[in-house]
């Protein structure tokens, strides 16, 4: 099948040192909004000798308790499914080091390279997905001058992150996160920008150097104005997925071996969000995503039609003056699935290269795909530095003749599940309280607590082995440097 070429949005020299960043303490008396720290190594570097200017040094730390009891344990046989009564707990720590050096000799060139270490401790799954030793996880050069002219590169190894990364994000709740070996140009002037990509997904290999998946281009021309419409940020995104026939058996032997089977599917997409703050205490966003091409099914042998649609939109309040900064918002989010898997036609939405444990549901047991999802968000500030936030989510699939997919977008097929037309269509619901508190600019401290109460459609899935609801914690502290 043929290919093409990807890469996403500027994450600026400054971005790779996001969670060592922070806002200097203001002054007693009113003063400009204070500049932004470039982290504890660099603002020391930079108080010292201005020429430090030039570099960009940091490190980030992380590390991460999780409990799960009632989700999969993976690689322990095909009864360790999500849900099923049999499951047993399972407890462990993961572990992220990155350390980044960048370089802007001129205003027009800059160099960046990043190292990450993960590592994983108690983790039963097998191979384990969140474990790589030392590996390169950025290494790519800018090109270009926006102050004196609009067209910019960047081209190496990056992550790519557009919109609010339900199709195109860097997955960093992921132990090791996501990469491309990609190109990208941006055109921005006062009116807008385009991004311009192409690249191919980077796939973890523990034990060896980390390599792309050649069977799989990604690729895309994406766009955003705030003066289209007002009060609003509009977006428009065309994205293509090219997939060849090696895709499947790509690093062998890897946890995250392999891609998608051979498919060409084109995205076109519009997304809006309002600006914040324009609106009183309103808020609203919403993203529309129609998906045609083809994707070769290996249990018929042959490539089918693809048509499938995606909706997210939500709006919520904010009470600004209220003790706490209360928000109330609602959600609904809706993928379509596939109605007849004979009929020569694929109905699933491809998820593409998001980061779901954001969206629907903090477990991480569902993905834009085949779904129905209303979400009732709240959150609470009770300090500046402590913000409290609460969600319930209510699933359905949208057709009962497609997989239950996981978050990571796999369909459910072993321990009872499968196609399932005869089962009602209600999955189950999530409650998910987190907690973030910032200790320091640089220090990052959150923790948090779900439970997903399994409808009928899990029950009767697992009917023959019985199921459970399950129940999740975390606690987790960043420190960047």
């Amino acid at each position: 099948m043929k290919t093409t070429l990807p890469t996403t949005r500027t994450l600026a020299w400054g971005a790779c040192s996001l969670l060592a960043s922070g806002v200097v303490a203001q002054t007693p008396v009113p003063s400009p909004a204070p500049p932004a720290s470039a982290g504890i190594i660099n603002d020391r570097l930079r108080g010292q000798d201005p020429a430090a200017a030039a570099w960009d040094l940091g490190v980030q730390f992380r590390v991460r308790y999780e409990s799960r009891n009632g989700g999969a344990v993976a690689g322990t046989g095909p009864a360790s499914v999500d849900f099923n009564d049999l499951t047993q707990p399972e407890n462990y720590w993961l572990l992220r080091e990155r350390v980044h050096v960048g370089y802007r000799p001129a205003d027009w060139i800059g160099l960046f390279a990043e190292g990450r270490d993960s590592s994983a401790h108690g983790d039963r799954r097998v191979p384990g997905p969140e474990a790589d030793s030392f590996d390169l996880h950025q290494a790519y050069v800018t090109l270009g001058a926006p102050a004196r002219f609009p067209v910019t590169a960047k081209i190496g190894r990056q992550e790519l992150s557009y919109g609010d990364e339900r199709l195109i994000g860097a997955f960093d709740w992921n132990n090791l996160g996501r990469v491309f070996d990609a190109a990208k140009l941006r055109f921005e002037n006062d009116a807008l920008w385009v991004d311009a990509f192409s690249g191919r997904v980077v796939l973890a290999n523990d034990g060896a150097f980390n390599v792309a998946n050649d069977y799989d281009w990604f690729s895309g021309v994406y766009a955003s104005s705030r003066k289209l419409v007002p009060h609003q940020e509009s977006q428009l995104y065309l994205l293509s997925r090219n997939t060849a026939s090696g895709s499947p058996t790509a690093t062998s032997g890897s946890p995250q071996a392999g891609g998608p089977t051979a498919r060409d599917i084109y995205t076109l997409g519009v997304r809006f969000k309002s600006t914040p703050g324009e609106l009183g205490g309103w808020d609203y966003d919403g993203d529309f995503a129609g998906q045609l091409g083809r994707v070769y099914d290996a249990k018929l042998g042959k490539s089918l039609d693809h048509q499938a649609f995606a909706a997210h939109l939500a709006g919520g309040y904010t009470w600004k003056d209220a003790p706490l900064s209360p928000r109330a918002g609602l959600e609904y989010d809706f993928s379509t699935g596939d109605s007849n898997s004979s009929d020569g036609k694929h109905g699933t939405f491809e998820n593409l290269f998001p980061t779901n444990h954001r969206f629907y549901g903090f477990m991480d047991f569902v993905s834009w795909q085949n779904m129905h999802d209303v979400r009732l968000a709240t959150s609470a500030k009770p300090s500046k530095a402590l913000t409290l936030t609460a969600d319930a989510h209510l699933f359905w699939l949208a057709d009962t003749h497609d997989y239950f997919y996981a978050a990571s977008g796999a369909p459910r097929k072993t321990g009872g599940y499968g196609i399932q037309p005869g089962n009602s269509p209600f999955v189950g619901s999530e409650i998910d309280v987190i907690a973030t508190y910032a200790i320091r600019p640089w220090a990052t401290f959150q923790g948090g607590y779900g439970h997903f109460f399994r409808g009928d459609y899990v029950r009767q899935a697992l009917a023959a082995s019985g199921s459970k609801d399950a129940d999740w914690f975390y606690a987790q502290l960043t420190l960047g440097f």
